[in-house]
């Protein structure tokens, strides 16, 4: 990756990390799919006014918000509802290697010797990361977040055409055009009582929805798919191992949880195994 894409990149997982997490008690006020869907319906109305409407790519774009932002989110919320946001940002991480598979079973991208080595550094960090929380009666909440990892990843290699083909920016604003109103109805079956949550959410709750707009969304994601589209699944995919760095620290100081000696040691492990990656990169740049 260029310098500019490599500053990108390590933006995305700093903003996501740090959103997913405080979005644990804005659902205090939203339940999992309506906190979604806000989310997804305001920016795409910020954003939506700039880009033409994408018609020729309608159908895939109705494809990837559904499994990427409706679904996906949809249960990593249920999930993030469900246990602790230390746990949750640890189990997240499967997104990369679904995403490196995925990538390599559909796009024929084959990640390098030192990529894999870094990976499975990173990966015994998050093993080790993930040795004191306690998940006893919560395994409904990681399966939730292990098959949103899943489908978020699916929906990456599927999104890689279409930032290519439009832009990071345009494809934000048209997946929240067409996600958030999917994400409000489906909160409408299943949670019920859509305007009574919003009517009775605290402000704390809508500050934290305004972050997700701006800094997950309009910010977070347009620098996600505006870097995809210039390069490799794999590649762009390893950066977001830092994702649990952010996530743990904001479950610290935001939500006041208390890891134990395993959580630094794990994440010193990570950040070990992110920069392995990195710094192979820019080696092979210079080569």
């Amino acid at each position: 990756m260029s310098l500019r894409d490599t500053f990108l990149a390590l933006l995305v997982p700093i903003v996501l990390g740090f959103g997913f997490v405080i979005s644990k008690p804005a659902m205090e006020s939203f339940p999992p799919f309506l906190l979604n869907g806000l989310r997804w319906s305001l920016s795409g109305f910020i954003m939506f006014y700039f880009f033409p409407f994408p018609k020729k790519l309608f159908k895939k774009l109705i494809i990837i918000s559904f499994v990427g932002c409706t679904l996906q989110y949809g249960l990593s919320y249920s999930g993030l509802n469900i246990i602790d946001g230390t746990s949750a940002t640890l189990f997240v991480q499967a997104e990369i290697p679904f995403g490196i598979l995925i990538a390599f079973l559909l796009l024929g991208e084959r990640p390098p010797l030192k990529n894999i080595i870094g990976l499975i550094i990173a990966f015994i960090g998050i093993f080790i990361l993930s040795g004191n929380p306690n998940l006893d009666g919560k395994m409904l909440g990681v399966i939730f977040i292990l098959f949103a990892a899943f489908l978020w990843s699916f929906a990456q290699v599927l999104a890689k055409d279409v930032s290519e083909k439009i832009g990071g920016l345009a494809l934000t604003a048209w997946l929240g055009v067409i996600a958030g109103p999917q994400c409000i109805v489906a909160s409408y079956f299943i949670e019920g009582n859509t305007l009574d949550y919003i009517f009775n959410a605290t402000t704390e709750a809508w500050i934290i929805v305004i972050y997700l707009v701006i800094g997950m969304n309009v910010i977070g994601y347009s620098c996600w798919y505006s870097v995809l589209s210039r390069n490799p699944v794999n590649n762009v995919m390893s950066v977001l191992l830092l994702f649990p760095i952010t996530g743990l620290l904001t479950s610290i100081f935001i939500l006041k949880e208390s890891p134990n000696a395993y959580a630094y040691v794990g994440g010193a492990i990570i950040i070990s195994g992110v920069a392995l990656i990195l710094i192979n990169k820019k080696l092979k740049n210079h080569t």
